[in-house]
């Protein structure tokens, strides 16, 4: 659906992949937020969506049959730790030695504040032994991409033929413990297979790098410690209550774990022995208590069952741009002249952000209750698209109807870093320059935008770089 109202348009609040030239930063895996910090539905009417950096807080049934799919490339959107990018499973990889006085005067340090936490020495001793830091954890978390990939192109992946039918299958396979999971937690069993197909492929790609020394290395040397020195003692946690002991407990190089990756303190907080068994168990072949967790997750959460996630709806020619990113009740938004595309429907009432993605060239999209639960999943308004869009496709929808700018190109790391030093300059960033596109960049952005007479979609492209530079 393409909306012409010369607007130049958002990716709004979107973390990931999304903006047509913006490197996003990372959000990592589900964990329990503190309120503080977790995704907030935009205000009503004109206000915008705000937006910063996230980091990142998420009986007995018949066990589900393995399902064996034919794997695609992990999806965890841009937006996240590209720690969270999971490798193809084998057997879990040792650790690269280094050396260290420095880790061992960091793991001094550490034993005492994780014994303050509750650690014992004994769980201690067991999960340290031999544990180096490993120089291929900071290479990756390091790592930026000269571009990254726009929104279209992510979904092109994300809600590919072949994932969509291999989420069919496991439908299919798993339908027994998916019809319990969805009476148990009252969420939709599509949209906890999307989940489980864009975080781990359906169980194909769930990660063998070991969680304890990854969590430790990054404990010390990261840029964001103080997060995975928490994810740590998460982690201990979890091997101290005997859901699984440090050996296999693997998983991505930035510390999430299972079929649908969670991190540490999102399993303490979510994770469910929905087997009946004793363990809480994510890392096995079966996917049960992965998908049971997810959807205690997404129900804890607020989700809607057999409501929208989001709907995609054409715009008037005379529109107002700012009202990009404000929430509305549906009859509101009808009044103004939105309307479904083609084959949707909008519910008669209930309340809804209106985003534009990709600017004004691409789809837009009324973003209800579901969609903010989700994001609270992995904060990119990309992944939330990403998985509702699926979880559509999956029970038998179709793609979207508006097209996407797929001829704008992304912009550079050095572009981005200058777009950062601008906003800057201009009194609305006080950020890092770093050329990572995140939450507090885009919000940056959109106060850009509304000083100087734009619509606050947030979209960052070559036209806006070169509207700032004037």
């Amino acid at each position: 659906m393409d909306f012409r109202a010369g607007l130049l348009w958002l990716v709004a609040a979107c973390t990931l992949p999304l903006h047509a030239g913006a490197n996003v930063e990372r959000s990592p895996h589900p964990h329990a937020r503190p309120a503080a910090t977790a995704t907030a539905l935009p205000s009503r009417a004109s206000t915008p969506i705000e937006g910063d950096e996230r980091e990142a807080a998420r009986a007995l049934a018949p066990r589900a049959p393995v399902v064996r799919l034919a794997p695609e490339t992990s999806l965890h959107p841009v937006a996240r730790p590209a720690g969270l990018l999971t490798r193809r499973d084998s057997a879990p990889r040792a650790p690269a030695a280094s050396g260290n006085a420095a880790f061992d005067r960091w793991l001094a340090g550490f034993r005492g504040r994780a014994r303050a936490a509750g650690i014992t020495s004994r769980t201690l001793d067991a999960a340290f032994a031999g544990v180096r830091t490993d120089p291929d954890i900071l290479r990756h978390e390091a790592h930026q991409p000269e571009f990254s990939r726009p929104i279209w192109e992510y979904l092109d992946s994300a809600v590919s033929q072949t994932r969509i039918e291999n989420g069919r299958r496991a439908l299919r396979e798993n339908r027994r413990v998916l019809d319990e999971i969805e009476a148990r937690y009252n969420v939709d069993r599509e949209a906890v297979v999307a989940v489980w197909g864009l975080e781990s492929s359906f169980g194909t790609l769930r990660g063998r790098t070991p969680i304890i020394p990854a969590l430790a290395t990054l404990a010390m040397s990261s840029r964001r410690a103080d997060f995975y020195e928490e994810q740590l003692i998460g982690a201990l946690r979890i091997i101290q209550s005997g859901d699984v002991d440090s050996r296999h407990m693997v998983g991505s190089w930035a510390g999430a774990m299972g079929h649908t990756q969670f991190i540490p303190t999102s399993y303490l907080a979510y994770a469910v022995d929905f087997r009946g068994d004793g363990r809480r168990d994510i890392w096995s072949d079966d996917p049960t208590d992965s998908l049971a967790s997810t959807a205690a997750y997404l129900a804890s959460h607020g989700w809607q069952r057999g409501a929208p996630w989001g709907v995609e709806v054409r715009i008037p020619r005379a529109f107002d741009p700012r009202l990009a990113n404000t929430r509305r009740d549906v009859s509101e938004w009808v009044r103004l002249g939105v309307e479904p595309q083609r084959g949707a429907t909008l519910p008669r009432s209930g309340e809804a952000t209106l985003l534009f993605p990709a600017g004004s060239q691409g789809p837009a999209i009324l973003a209800f209750q579901n969609f903010w639960v989700i994001k609270r999943y992995n904060n990119a308004d990309s992944y939330a698209i990403a998985i509702g869009h699926l979880a559509d496709r999956l029970r038998g929808g179709g793609g979207f109807v508006g097209t996407w700018p797929r001829n704008d190109r992304p912009l550079s790391r050095a572009e981005r870093e200058e777009l950062q030093r601008l906003l800057a300059r201009a009194g609305h960033y006080d950020g890092t320059i770093d050329g990572r596109v995140g939450q507090g960049t885009l919000s940056a952005v959109r106060d850009w935008q509304a000083q100087n007479g734009l619509p606050p979609d947030g979209y960052v492209s070559l036209a806006l770089l070169q509207r700032m530079r004037r």
